[in-house]
């Protein structure tokens, strides 16, 4: 698939709202995350666990079919 042609797919998807989850390897809880997927196919950023107040680094992949894919590891 074309780089451009990609890029329409995931332009289409990002109209739809979408989550993800990680587990907390703070505390073992699972966290679910929404994903704007208007904000590119690779993102990272540092998040607060909302249960233990650790901050997490989220990686987060869009695949193909516009459904993401969230790591979390502590920062």
């Amino acid at each position: 698939m074309s780089r451009k042609h990609r890029g329409l797919r995931l332009a289409a998807a990002a109209s739809v709202e979408a989550e993800a989850t990680y587990v907390c390897d703070s505390c073992g809880e699972e966290i679910v995350v929404p994903v704007d997927l208007s904000a590119g196919a690779h993102q990272d950023y540092v998040e607060d666990c909302p249960v233990c107040c650790h901050p997490m680094r989220l990686h987060i992949d869009i695949d193909y079919d516009g459904a993401p894919h969230i790591a979390g590891e502590h920062e």
